[in-house]
């Protein structure tokens, strides 16, 4: 058994400065412990894929991440590991406990079939792996191995916790509650016939950005029109990892806080991982704004409808703690809305028309090469 300092404080040597994740009861003591560290920051996640997309936001924007769950979890995260971090070349540190471990302490039922192959999961994924330190002495050459894992391939690394690996740590501090604010919603509205096209609220978009903003664009037809329209080196277009690109570009808000992080999510996308604007409405960094790009369907996969029909997404929102939720029901109010840098967190809330360009081409580049560029467009303009 290890303190939770030892670990920590060893990660820290190696930049590990930000903690994301959803609690295990195994995780305790050493999600205790980053929380009441003065130096590091912790951003609990609802859900353990929304903590992988977070630590990879953070990485890309230059924060060195742990991710921390309980491997019942660890399906939810297969997505973003998979489609994401091993897709772009970013990685992270996963922590995951070992509940219902084979031979070892008894557990309860929902455990056994996950405890049996959570191991499996990391090798099947071609993540390598490895059991968390027990022994102060072990911990310096377990970082060591996975740090230079993740220098040389750009890609995660796992430990894997049983119980009673790290010595307990009561919780000394609180997280401040923060009430939902609503004042600055804009009023119910019936929204038009004529709603826009996604292009021309993404030409709005490109039109109104600052120099040194950066854009993350969901996967599907957002990420591919806006490449059409004018690529530029401070896109992201995000594949796969669908419903993740809130909770990166809330990880990369954090780790760039001099910057404005613009997401442009859609309807389908934001519905399947709703639980991510709790944390962003917590969180609330000051320079990100979220763009909710709602034609009322899963558009790129075949037309297929959404529930955002009978949804007030604005109000969700602001329920969730957004300080200023917007509805935008224009080009011109799009453009205003991302052209005047607001003081608060903003969600910006415009419904499309459907369709698409034909012929939508695809960007050329690759993923990494797409991520590349930003980086180093990053490092030039700050």
């Amino acid at each position: 058994m290890i303190s939770p300092q030892s670990f920590i404080e060893a990660a820290k040597l190696h930049g590990f400065l930000l903690y994301t994740g959803v609690p295990c009861s195994y995780l305790k003591p050493f999600i205790n412990y980053v929380i009441d560290a003065p130096d590091l920051e912790y951003v609990g996640a609802t859900n353990e894929g929304d903590a992988v997309a977070i630590a990879s936001g953070a990485e890309l924007g230059g924060r060195r991440s742990v991710v921390m769950f309980q491997n019942s979890g660890f399906g939810n995260t297969v997505n973003p590991l998979t489609s994401l971090n091993m897709i772009f070349d970013m990685p992270v540190l996963v922590i995951t406990t070992l509940r219902g471990e084979p031979g070892g302490p008894s557990d309860e039922p929902q455990h056994k079939l996950m405890g049996a192959i959570t191991t499996a999961l990391f090798e099947l994924m071609q993540i390598p792996w490895e059991y968390f330190p027990t022994e102060e002495a072990d911990i310096a050459p377990c970082l060591a191995r996975a740090v230079d894992h993740m220098e040389k391939t750009r890609q995660p690394y796992g430990l894997v916790m049983k119980k009673d690996s790290v010595a307990p740590h009561k919780l000394k501090s609180k997280a401040a509650p923060k009430a939902a604010v609503t004042s600055q919603l804009a009023p119910v509205f019936e929204w038009g016939p004529e709603r826009p096209s996604r292009s021309e609220v993404l030409s709005a978009v490109q039109r109104a950005l600052l120099p040194t903003d950066v854009v993350v664009a969901t996967t599907g037809y957002t990420g591919r029109e806006l490449y059409a329209l004018d690529d530029r080196a401070n896109q992201l277009y995000m594949v796969g990892s669908m419903g993740c690109a809130s909770s990166f570009g809330l990880g990369l808000a954090l780790a760039q806080p001099n910057r404005r992080v613009i997401v442009l999510d859609g309807d389908g996308a934001a519905l399947m991982r709703l639980g991510a604007l709790a944390t962003l409405g917590f969180e609330r960094p000051k320079n990100l704004v979220h763009v909710l790009l709602d034609n009322e369907l899963h558009e790129s996969t075949g037309g297929q409808s959404t529930v955002s029909h009978s949804v007030d997404c604005a109000l969700v929102a602001a329920a969730c703690g957004y300080p200023r939720v917007e509805r935008a029901e224009s080009i011109a109010a799009v453009e205003a809305l991302i052209h005047t840098r607001s003081s608060d967190m903003l969600f910006v809330h415009v419904k499309m028309r459907p369709g698409a360009p034909e012929d939508l081409p695809r960007p050329t580049a690759t993923p990494i090469q797409v991520k590349e560029r930003l980086t180093q467009w990053m490092a030039v303009n700050s």
